[in-house]
């Protein structure tokens, strides 16, 4: 869906516009454009990343897949009854989530995995629209505080009022969501000891305990 997600002719985002054509000279079989959502649009669940990783979703096409990142949110998720099947770090390996929508707040991938304002403002178009297209969506969880500001200027709230923290619950009362801050699960911060597999397990805990009061 093009109001979801962009197709490969978008060319909002110059800089990363130059990137993709790098890498589609570098990596010929790898995806190399937007990536699209991955998951129901009637979850409950809306987890938000910051941009897919060069090696990962940008060769697959499917958020967090054969990358560190998801190697520690796919296997969680599962271990929590919120994903079925077998992850092989394929879109094609039949792995499946339950009541949980994965997207990211800019599409494309993006030099150094940083990305600009600019860039998260112009993919904030897609981040809205697939918000919008979630009928029953109840908490979004955010990886990480780009995602977290990338939520909140969709959505018109002053970022200064909800700060991010890991494992924080902001109430977003004008669109009856909650939403939930983790530190976002890459490398990185697992080998900086920033995030511990136990750290996230506990954010996921925190969510379902939202689930079960919201259908209460």
């Amino acid at each position: 869906m093009s109001f979801i997600c962009p197709d490969k002719k978008c060319c909002k985002c110059p800089r990363l516009l130059a990137f993709r054509a790098e890498n589609i000279k570098k990596y010929p079989t790898y995806y190399n454009g937007p990536v699209e959502p991955f998951g129901d649009l009637d979850a409950e669940v809306l987890i938000v990343g910051l941009a897919p990783g060069l090696n990962g979703a940008n060769q697959t096409n499917r958020p967090f897949t054969n990358d560190y990142a998801g190697d520690v949110l796919y296997p969680i998720l599962q271990k929590f009854s919120m994903a079925e099947g077998c992850y092989q770090k394929r879109k094609d390996d039949g792995f499946k989530l339950k009541n949980v929508r994965i997207t990211n707040s800019v599409r494309c991938v993006p030099p150094q995995n940083k990305v600009t304002g600019d860039e998260v403002k112009n993919c904030g178009t897609y981040l809205i629209e697939e918000i919008k297209a979630m009928p029953n969506l109840k908490v979004i969880l955010t990886l990480g505080s780009v995602a977290h500001n990338a939520v909140l200027g969709v959505l018109g709230y002053k970022k200064s009022l909800f700060k991010f923290a890991h494992n924080q619950e902001h109430c977003l009362n004008k669109h009856h969501l909650t939403l939930l801050n983790s530190y976002h699960t890459s490398r990185y911060n697992i080998n900086t000891g920033v995030l511990t597999y136990e750290m996230f397990e506990e954010v996921i805990r925190h969510l379902q305990k939202i689930l079960g009061k919201s259908a209460s």
